[in-house]
């Protein structure tokens, strides 16, 4: 009998053990009803889905993720895997929002481009509001980024709403206001544009996007971009415009603190540039991927420690120079600070690997007038959905699954079952 009792309590115990040590996600992507968030006055076609972590912050960070043309909020969410992992340690939301039946997200009409204008943009900062709201998010802590039209996007929504975003990365995208040149409502897209053909001085690229948000003079958000050489989707050149517009936004010298070159675990090299505000803290990253495509993998630890979301119970790294508010990015081509740039926010992605993000072979876009020849649909040629990296649902594990504190619980309960043997 004694025998007999021994095996049942062992068995007991390594079942409450496996249970224990093996985690089980229950978050997972939820779509929100529009009456929910309150998509009143915006555009008919964005729905808004959203990642809550198992185990949330409190008052916790939000991030903002935005999908390429034509790629599912799926396939979008399986390309940043390491900001996903990033939410489940850290506990901050990640949004999705979607622009449903389009090919891109809308980021050339005056609507989307004028703060709380009717657009697509003011979609998004709603969407960010209702979370705020219902989770008590730090409203301090609102990043946002993306890659392709999520690109473009990511630097439409820091122009046109600077009050909402804290910071965003954007990879291989355009600077805010050039999706503008040439604007194809039929496909929203932007040939001007994406060959590299619109070219501003920094003062009209600085000028456009104050012009967004008329009257506005607080803080300006910190960027970080990100672009291959060789896209062959939106033109390099873009690189450069962009470098125009947000130093000149910021109050930045167009010549970099300081420059080094890296080579990720990504396996990408990238030479690049760092500008710091006049305290000293790193506000802009411009990282040129060599022989880049237009899908490079995201640099997802990159870009989380530009966010400060590395790491949980963090604070927002910038140091604001003029109060809480701050004061600065309101124009001109001031002279940037000296010293190295912010290493803290600029490592290697390390870690971040495998994934090759939103893009399928380039496409033609780089050269015609208007929408290149060669795409289904009317779909953003070289930023289509990827089948090795962007099919399939969502990259969680859907089931009743314990929260962690019940993970303790088990195991103190086969310590419990144990001690209750010997006894016996």
């Amino acid at each position: 009998m004694r025998r007999v009792q021994n095996r049942v309590f062992a068995v007991a115990s390594i079942s409450l053990g496996l249970l224990a040590a093996v985690p089980v996600h229950a978050a997972s992507v939820v779509m929100v009803n529009r009456a929910t968030w309150g998509a009143s006055g915006v555009p008919d076609y964005v729905n808004m889905h959203i990642y809550v972590p198992d185990q949330l912050a409190e008052n916790p960070p939000i991030v903002v993720a935005c999908h390429s043309c034509s790629t599912p909020v799926s396939g979008f969410f399986n390309s940043i895997s390491g900001i996903r992992e990033g939410a489940d340690r850290n506990g901050f939301i990640i949004i999705l929002p979607e622009a449903a039946g389009r090919n891109c997200w809308d980021v050339g009409t005056t609507r989307s481009l004028t703060h709380d204008g009717g657009g697509d943009t003011q979609a998004i900062a709603q969407m960010v509001k209702y979370t705020l709201a219902e989770y008590s998010g730090d409203p301090k802590r609102v990043y946002a980024m993306g890659g392709s039209s999520g690109a473009m996007m990511t630097q439409a929504l820091l122009a046109v709403y600077p009050d909402i975003f804290r910071a965003g990365a954007a990879r291989a995208g355009v600077p805010a206001g050039c999706w503008a040149d040439g604007f194809d409502q039929s496909n929203q897209w932007s040939g001007n544009c994406a060959a590299g053909r619109t070219s501003k001085t920094a003062q009209a690229w600085g000028d456009q996007v104050r012009a967004m948000y008329p009257g506005y003079t607080g803080r300006r958000p910190r960027l970080q971009i990100f672009h291959g050489t060789a896209d062959a989707t939106i033109n390099y050149n873009n690189y450069g415009e962009a470098i125009k517009e947000w130093t000149n936004v910021l109050g930045l010298s167009e010549t970099p603190t300081s420059t080094d070159n890296t080579t990720t675990a990504n396996g990408t090299t990238y030479d690049r540039q760092f500008w710091k505000h006049e305290c000293g803290y790193t506000v802009f990253e411009a990282w040129s991927g060599r022989n880049g495509a237009h899908s490079m993998p995201y640099e997802h630890d990159a870009i989380l420690a530009f966010f400060g979301l590395d790491r949980a119970g963090a604070t927002d790294p910038e140091i604001d120079c003029s109060g809480p508010d701050g004061s600065g990015g309101m124009g001109g081509s001031g002279g940037g600070a000296g010293g190295d740039q912010n290493v803290g926010s600029a490592g290697p992605a390390a870690g971040s690997g495998g994934i090759a993000g939103e893009g399928g072979s380039p496409g033609g876009g780089a050269t015609g007038g208007s929408a290149p020849s060669g795409t289904a649909g009317g779909a953003d040629p070289g930023a289509g959905p990827d089948s090795s990296s962007e099919s399939g649902g969502c990259a969680c594990v859907v089931g009743n699954a314990k929260p962690k504190s019940s993970y303790a619980a088990a195991v103190a309960l086969g310590l419990a079952l144990l001690t209750f043997r010997r006894r016996k």
